[in-house]
């Protein structure tokens, strides 16, 4: 019975119709993907699966590389906060140092956005005062490049990183290489104070800040403001030692505290022009000053104080710092103090 069934079927097949497709086929969309194949696995390259969190060191690490090279501004907004964060525990992580640390950071000061400009000043701010010092003269040339910087506004938290480093490190800093005159020659720069000799001392360029808005006055006041600081920090009076023949011989013959008290001699180093020359003493810094800013800082002062307001007090502030800086001073060319006197 089976059987006959089975032969009745396969005799049907011979009488059926094929039904035949009309036209052309259907186009493939162009997003098509072929899954007819068949696979017993599927292999990812370079893949490794953990269950273990990176420790803190690596974490560290890898923040600190992506705040000072990734290209998103989010990226190193978020990176400097994790590294602020890390810093401020009651045991600060620190696996690279400080010094390093700021040699890495510190070209962000002239860094596009401000999010990450704002978050690297406070993590400067958190930083050891005292470990600062052997990266002074690296990170005071990232700050002068971003005072001098079209933008008013990365001009501003330029001055404000000097400001940082005026509070922790200001004797340091303008002892430095190039910490005295090349700061100043940027002061002078950015306010159009020109200290190109000539017969008259004062550029005869127009000024492109001459008509101030309000934004420029308050930034204006702003850069007097530290330079002000600045001046006050180059001519404090220097620490007096103890007259006592113990006091002096024990300064004679003590190892000197400085990690290179010689420095100053510059015998190992390329021959530094008078812009990069490290001036120690106040006497000396006092010297370069009246020789190379004296002049048309004193002009500055004067043209500024008749602009008034915010400026001219800022102004006043700065002409009292330079005559108390200067006082007393003597010069191989005569100093023309009546001019200082006349403006007290």
């Amino acid at each position: 019975m089976g059987s006959s069934m089975k032969k009745k079927k396969e005799k049907a097949k011979d009488f059926q119709k094929t039904k035949l497709k009309v036209g052309k086929a259907k186009v493939k969309a162009a997003n098509f993907t072929d899954t007819s194949f068949k696979s017993k696995a599927i292999v990812m390259g370079q893949q490794s699966l953990s269950t273990e969190a990176p420790d803190v060191i690596q974490q560290f690490k890898h923040n600190l590389s992506l705040a000072s090279s990734s290209r998103s501004d989010k990226q190193r907004k978020d990176a400097l906060s994790y590294l602020t964060s890390q810093l401020t525990l009651d045991s600060p992580v620190n696996p690279v140092g400080t010094a390093a640390l700021i040699t890495k950071l510190v070209p962000l000061i002239s860094d596009s956005a401000t999010a990450v400009r704002t978050q690297l000043l406070k993590l400067l701010r958190i930083l050891p005062a005292d470990q600062v010092k052997p990266v002074l003269e690296h990170s005071i040339m990232f700050i002068r490049a971003g005072m001098t910087h079209l933008s008013s506004d990365i001009s501003n938290d330029a001055l404000t990183a000097l400001d940082w480093l005026l509070d922790v490190a200001e004797d340091d800093l303008v002892a430095c290489p190039g910490g005295w005159v090349r700061t100043l020659t940027t002061f002078c720069a950015i306010m159009g104070w020109s200290v190109a000799s000539s017969s008259k001392g004062w550029t005869s360029a127009t000024n492109a800040r001459t008509t101030l808005k309000p934004k420029d006055t308050q930034n204006r006041a702003r850069q007097i403001a530290t330079l002000t600081k600045f001046l006050q920090a180059g001519f404090k009076n220097e620490v007096a030692l103890e007259s006592t023949s113990v006091q002096f011989q024990d300064n004679i013959y003590r190892i000197p505290r400085s990690d290179n008290a010689f420095e100053y001699l510059n015998l190992f180093t390329a021959q530094r022009d008078e812009d990069a020359e490290m001036y120690p003493s106040k006497e000396t810094r006092q010297q370069i000053f009246h020789k190379r800013f004296l002049d048309p800082i004193l002009k500055g002062i004067d043209q500024t104080k008749k602009e008034g307001g915010i400026t001219g007090r800022a102004a006043v502030g700065l002409e009292k710092a330079l005559i108390v800086g200067m006082k007393g001073f003597e010069a191989s060319t005569a100093l023309d103090t009546q001019d200082l006197l006349d403006l007290w």
